[in-house]
C-alpha cells in the first residue's frame, strides 16, 4: 500500500503485498513521528488514504484510520510517560528537553492558559494545529496531568487528527486517477496547511 506503491505502480504490485508492508510501515512511521516530532505524519496518512481509495479490497480507508489513530495514540502515550518521567527525576531527561526545545516560550504560556480554561478540550485541538501538540503536551506535564486523565483527551485528539489527514488524502484520490498524482497532491495541501500558521505570523509581524 504506503511503502510498495511509492516504488512501483498500484498496478504491478498485488493489493495483499502492498497491505501486508503498508499497514506495518504506516503503523512504525506513525508511531516513531509522535516520538520524535521530525516526520510528516499527516502526509504521510493522507498517502495511505490516496493509494486506499484506488484499491478494490474493502476496508482499506478503515485500516488506514484504524492504523493511524492507534499508531498515534500509543507514541503520543508513550512520550508522556517518557515526559514525566523526566519531570520527578532530578535530572530531567533528554525526551523532557526535547519537548521543552520544541515549545518556544510564547507558545507554551498560550497553551497553559487555554488549558486552564477549557481543559481537554484544547489537548483535542492541539493536534490538528500545526506546531500545537508539543506545547499543549508539555503544558500538561507541567500541569501534573496523571496518565489516564491525558488518555481520556488524548484518544479523541488522535481519531480527529486521523480523520481530519484521511478525508486530504481521500480528496486527492478521488481527484486524479492515478494514484501518485493523488499522493502528491495530498502531500501538498499537508504541507501547506502546516506552514500556513508561520506565514500568517510573519505576515503580521510585517505589518
Amino acid at each position: 500500500m504506503l511503502a510498495a506503491s511509492a516504488v512501483t505502480p498500484a498496478s504491478v504490485v498485488p493489493e495483499s503485498t502492498q497491505q501486508a508492508i503498508g499497514y506495518p510501515s504506516l503503523f512504525l512511521l506513525v508511531l516513531i513521528g509522535a516520538l520524535v516530532p521530525v516526520i510528516p505524519t499527516g502526509a504521510l496518512v493522507s498517502s495511505a488514504a490516496v493509494v486506499a481509495v484506488h484499491q478494490t479490497a474493502p476496508f482499506s480507508l478503515a485500516m488506514v484510520f484504524v492504523t493511524a489513530s492507534l499508531a498515534a495514540f500509543l507514541g503520543d502515550a508513550a512520550l508522556y510517560w517518557l515526559g514525566r518521567r523526566g519531570m520527578k527525576s532530578k535530572n530531567g531527561s533528554r525526551w523532557l528537553a526535547a519537548l521543552r526545545a520544541r515549545a518556544p516560550e510564547d507558545r507554551l504560556e498560550q497553551a497553559q492558559t487555554k488549558l486552564a480554561e477549557h481543559g481537554v478540550a484544547v489537548l483535542v485541538l492541539s493536534r490538528l494545529v500545526p506546531a500545537g501538540r508539543i506545547p499543549v503536551m508539555l503544558a500538561c506535564l507541567m500541569a501534573k496531568w496523571p496518565m489516564r486523565r491525558f488518555w481520556r483527551g488524548n484518544l479523541p485528539a488522535c481519531l480527529a487528527w486521523a480523520v481530519t489527514y484521511q478525508l486530504i488524502g481521500i480528496l486527492g484520490g478521488s481527484l486524479f486517477a492515478e494514484p501518485w498524482e493523488g499522493v502528491v497532491a495530498a502531500i501538498a495541501l499537508t504541507v501547506l496547511i502546516s506552514a500556513a500558521p508561520s506565514v500568517w505570523k510573519r505576515v503580521r509581524s510585517d505589518r
